[in-house]
C-alpha cells in the first residue's frame, strides 16, 4: 500500500532556504518513511509566508489528493504578524478536524521560538520569545483537541538553533540544509508512529 504525505504550512514546511530539493523537509520525511519500509510518497502543499489563515485553502487541495498522513509545520508567520493566539489556534484546529474527518493522521509542529533568529535584535527577544510561547501553547491545546499529534512539545528543535547558527540559512531566518535535518530528526519518530497507525488500520479486515 502506498502511503500519501501531504505536508502544509509555512515556508518551513515549504523547504525554503534548504540548499538542495532533497534536503528539504517533505524529502527527508518521505525518506525516513522509505527507510522504514513504507511505500511513501509526498506532496509539498505548504506556501512561504503563509500563515494559519492559509491552512483551509491548503486542506482543500490536500483533500484532493487523498494522503493518509499529514504534517502541519505553521506559526511563524503567526508570530511575525501579531496574529491573536487563539485566532491562530482556532484556525489549526479547524484544519486538523477537517483532515482527520477524513481519516488522516495528523502531525502538528507549532510555532517555534523566533527569538532564537540571528536577525532578531538581542532588545527585542524576550518579547519575540513571550508571543511565540502564547501561541504555541494555544496550537498545542488546540490541535490536540483536534485529533492531531503535537511533535517537538518542548520545543528542543528552538533550543537546538539557539545554540547553532549554522542551523540557519543565508538570510539568518529560514532554515539551513543542516537546519532541515534537525527538524526532520524530530519529526521524524511522529511522524513513523503515525504511519504505522495508518498501515495498522487499513491492514485490519
Amino acid at each position: 500500500m502506498r502511503l500519501r504525505l501531504a505536508v502544509l504550512g509555512d515556508s518551513i514546511g515549504a523547504g525554503h532556504g534548504a540548499s538542495e530539493p532533497e534536503d528539504t523537509l517533505s524529502r527527508r520525511l518521505v525518506r525516513g518513511l522509505r527507510d522504514a519500509g513504507f511505500d511513501a510518497r509526498g506532496r509539498v502543499f505548504a506556501l512561504a509566508g503563509a500563515g494559519s489563515d492559509s491552512l483551509a485553502g491548503q486542506a482543500d487541495k490536500a483533500l484532493e489528493w487523498q494522503p493518509r498522513l499529514a504534517v502541519i509545520v505553521i506559526g511563524a508567520n503567526d508570530v511575525v504578524a501579531r496574529r491573536p493566539p487563539q485566532e491562530a489556534a482556532e484556525l489549526l484546529g479547524h484544519a486538523v478536524r477537517r483532515l482527520r474527518d477524513d481519516g488522516i493522521e495528523v502531525v502538528v509542529a507549532p510555532a517555534p521560538d523566533l527569538s532564537t533568529t540571528p536577525r532578531v535584535p538581542s532588545f527585542l527577544r524576550g518579547a519575540v520569545h513571550a508571543a511565540s510561547e502564547r501561541i504555541r501553547r494555544a496550537q498545542v491545546v488546540s490541535a490536540t483537541a483536534a485529533g492531531a499529534v503535537v511533535a517537538d512539545p518542548d520545543g528542543r528543535t528552538s533550543e537546538a538553533f539557539r545554540h547553532d547558527h549554522a542551523l540557519f540559512s543565508a538570510d539568518r531566518f529560514h532554515p539551513s540544509s543542516a537546519g532541515y535535518a534537525v527538524i526532520a530528526g524530530e519529526l521524524l519518530p511522529y511522524v513513523l508512529a503515525a504511519a504505522t497507525s495508518v498501515t495498522g488500520r487499513e491492514a485490519t479486515p
